[in-house]
């Protein structure tokens, strides 16, 4: 019994030097996380002193236009070519209505 007595206060001394020495350590990584984080903020403050404001020659709103634009372009393009030059038909009329007319009444054919 006496040994086991012995063990306990130990580990209960060990115990309490661990727990002095995590305090002294966390104290430190505090005062280090602190600084480096003032050095961090130090950095962004300068970095975003020293740029440049950015002006778009190419505005957003307009790059959405001209991406629209080119869609219905390649869009007119590939139905002329399609109807015209693989489907040996005049290329004009993919543009007509009474053409998609005809398709529709053909896919919907009743009987």
């Amino acid at each position: 019994m006496a040994t086991t007595q012995g063990k306990r206060k130990e580990y209960r001394q060990s115990q309490k030097h661990k727990t002095k020495n995590s305090r002294e350590n966390n104290a430190n990584l505090s005062k280090s996380s602190q600084r480096r984080k003032q050095e961090k903020a130090k950095r962004k403050q300068e970095k975003l002193q020293s740029k440049k404001p950015r002006r778009r020659i190419f505005p957003i709103w307009l790059r959405i236009i001209v991406v629209l634009l080119f869609s219905a372009v390649a869009l007119v393009a590939g139905l002329m070519i399609g109807y015209g030059i693989v489907g040996d038909g005049e290329p004009t009329d993919a543009l007509k209505f009474e053409t998609w007319q005809h398709i529709i009444d053909i896919v919907n054919k009743q009987e």
